[in-house]
């Protein structure tokens, strides 16, 4: 059975740790999925980050954010999620830290859920 392709939305300047996480649980035997595309860097995006990014959200059966505190302000983060809605794909988010909050949630980025296991299986199958 295919892994779901997964394109990971995150605010690159502070939580570069959360993406390294989602990227271990996808390395997991029992994964039903897939990073296949991630945010590309904001700092210093190349000129043609808007079309690549949009292809690579294209590509992907699912969007998710991976929101920490400051996500909700990352102007990449916007831009991907707007991309996400536009395309029509499924998109939720997810609380990267036990100490998160639902208030971190980004606008039109779908449903705010819990980071654990059992629930990126269920979302992601």
């Amino acid at each position: 059975m295919p892994k779901t392709k997964v394109f990971v939305s995150y605010d690159f300047d502070n939580d570069k740790t959360l993406y390294d996480f989602i990227i271990g649980q996808a390395k997991l035997s029992d994964s039903p999925f897939e990073v296949s595309d991630h945010s590309l860097k904001e700092a210093a995006p190349e000129r043609d980050w808007e079309v690549k990014a949009r292809a690579a959200i294209a590509r992907a059966d699912k969007f998710i954010v991976m929101l920490g505190p400051k996500t909700r302000s990352a102007s990449g983060v916007k831009k991907e999620v707007a991309m996400a809605k536009d395309l029509a794909k499924s998109r939720f988010q997810i609380i990267g830290y036990k100490d998160g909050s639902r208030d971190w949630a980004v606008p039109d980025a779908g449903v705010t859920y819990n980071w654990n296991w059992d629930n990126l299986k269920k979302l992601l199958a």
